[in-house]
């Protein structure tokens, strides 16, 4: 068979005077390969204009110009849309959409071919002996088979001729799709049941087909959300996260590292102004070690306790974002369960996924809590009247008491330049109400949670060269600073303070620059002296 497709060949060549005849989807390199290639372009470049030129786009103002509609994951409706001149010159114009494309292309640099396939993971063995990065479905998160009609209906049109086996459908198939939609599988149960099921299988498959010296990295980005559970312990469980691990441990992986990446745009639509994840967290895993031991669920809390510290206090130092942290935790928690063969209760039940779940998130906000035990009495009252108040006002005798109760007073307090209190009422000042030209050098009655807030107003105003500057003057409690900017973030998220969690968030993003800008500034400053 093969000698008759060389004979083949050789005929065409001979026909074609040696150019090669062979379309794009038969691997041809010739003219009629490199056609099928420029219709490819333009075809995608019509698919992207698809995405701006609809009944469904709005007008952003700031812009002065028309948006796509895909801002985030969904099609929404729109009461008013904004519609595009498709030859003028601007978004949403064919030709600017295409030399955007373009822009790719003439920067991207290759040193070898690549080959894509679309496989069934839960049946394919195109994994045997590889190395495996891969980055599933998020369980209900995204429709992706349902979204892609959108596109694949002008993608159809367009390159049908070009590819026909790909384009042979009226619409994408969607039945073997491994997401939890409940309309194809008879309601919330059925469809969380074909996702663990189906998940369970193909990572089981990657498990065994794998390149054993190597782990396999998965990516995932789901936040985490809180919900109470039967019973009044409050439980933080997010169902994606749960069902994902489940699938993930039952078929033979366990966990060995995890590392948030920074992957997602602070200018997409569900990132602004926002406390969206930021990251996509990176879990490294391996074959679970089959002369694994049992624990105890009091053994698991704590082994717990001991891996989970270590592993915030390297977060923290580097700089990972509050609005991740939780998210990050997840990683060493369950490397931790994962660890032994089997965790079980005194009555000899088996501490499944999610309350492992709930404990790594117990643990982690003891730990975060007892961060606080090095910060000064002041600190400590601001930080119990916050969680209560935030920045409100409350009468003083209530102050007074937690005054007492907290090693300090009410006049202390106002003294150290955190409080407001007249009239029989008190309330904690707001960073913007804090005094410019503040110097903790200078401050008789220093604070971390003045050094924060005054962080979080100078960054806000001026930027964070100044900041940097600021966070230099801090020196050596800088690091409890930053801690405390955790916490805060922490007790913004409980009391659904959206801007103030959004402050706190971004002063530890910008953590590693500030550092960065406090050391050269250091550096500047002894070499002029």
């Amino acid at each position: 068979e093969r000698e008759r497709e060389r004979e083949r060949e050789r005929e065409r060549e001979r026909e074609t005077g040696g150019v090669d005849s062979r379309p794009l989807r038969d691997g041809g390199t010739g003219p009629t390969a490199y056609a099928d290639a420029v219709s490819v372009y333009l075809g995608i470049a019509l698919s992207r204009l698809s995405d701006i030129s609809n009944a469904l786009c709005r007008w952003k103002v700031s812009m002065t110009q028309a948006v796509g509609l895909f801002g985030r994951q969904a099609i929404p409706m729109v009461w008013d849309f904004a519609e595009n001149n498709v030859f003028g010159g601007a978004a949403g114009d064919y030709s600017v959409s295409l030399k955007n494309m373009l822009k790719v292309l003439d920067r991207a640099t290759s040193s070898g071919a690549a080959r894509s396939f679309q496989m069934d993971a839960r049946t394919q063995s195109l994994s045997v002996g590889k190395v495996i990065s891969t980055d599933p479905p998020y369980y209900d998160n995204i429709g992706y088979a349902d979204l892609s009609d959108f596109f694949y209906v002008w993608l159809r049109r367009t390159l049908r001729a070009t590819f026909p086996d790909l384009f042979s459908t009226l619409a994408v198939p969607k039945a073997e799709e491994l997401v939890a939609t409940p309309y194809r599988h008879g309601g919330r149960e059925g469809a969380e049941a074909f996702f663990l099921d189906g998940m369970k299988t193909a990572m089981a498959r990657i498990s065994r087909q794998a390149l054993g010296e190597c782990p396999v990295t998965i990516y995932y980005a789901f936040k985490q959300s809180e919900r109470r559970d039967t019973g009044e312990t409050r439980r933080v469980v997010s169902t994606g996260w749960q069902t994902f691990l489940e699938a993930l441990i039952e078929s033979g992986f366990g966990l060995t590292g995890t590392w948030p990446m920074r992957t997602e745009m602070g200018t997409r639509m569900v990132g602004m102004d926002t406390n969206a994840l930021a990251s996509s967290i990176v879990l490294v895993c391996r074959r679970r070690r089959a002369d694994a031991s049992m624990a105890t669920r009091q053994g698991f809390v704590k082994a717990l306790k001991r891996d989970l510290r270590a592993a915030i206090l390297d977060f923290q130092r580097a700089g990972i974002a509050p609005v991740d942290l939780a998210q990050a935790a997840i990683g060493p928690g369950m490397g931790t369960y994962t660890g032994f063969a089997e965790v079980r209760t005194p009555a000899g039940q088996r501490v499944g996924v999610g309350e492992a779940l709930a404990l790594i998130n117990e643990v982690m906000e003891e730990i975060l809590s007892g961060q606080e035990a090095e910060l000064d009495s002041d600190t400590h009252w601001a930080v119990a009247w916050y969680e209560t108040h935030g920045f409100g006002t409350a009468p003083f005798g209530e102050a007074n008491t937690l005054a007492t109760a907290k090693n300090t007073s009410v006049a202390g307090l106002v003294e150290a330049g955190i409080l407001h209190a007249r009239s029989g009422q008190v309330r904690l000042l707001r960073p913007e109400e804090l005094p410019e030209g503040w110097n903790p050098a200078t401050d008789r009655r220093l604070t971390v949670w003045e050094m924060v807030q005054h962080l979080v107003r100078v960054l806000e105003r001026e930027g964070e060269i100044a900041a940097g500057k600021l966070l230099r003057r801090i020196g050596g409690q800088a690091g409890a600073a930053r801690e405390l900017a955790y916490r805060l973030y922490g007790v913004c998220e409980r009391q659904k303070r959206a801007v103030e969690a959004f402050a706190y968030n971004s002063l530890v993003i910008s953590w590693p620059e500030l550092t960065r800008i406090a050391q050269e500034d250091r550096g500047e400053r002894q070499a002029l002296f």
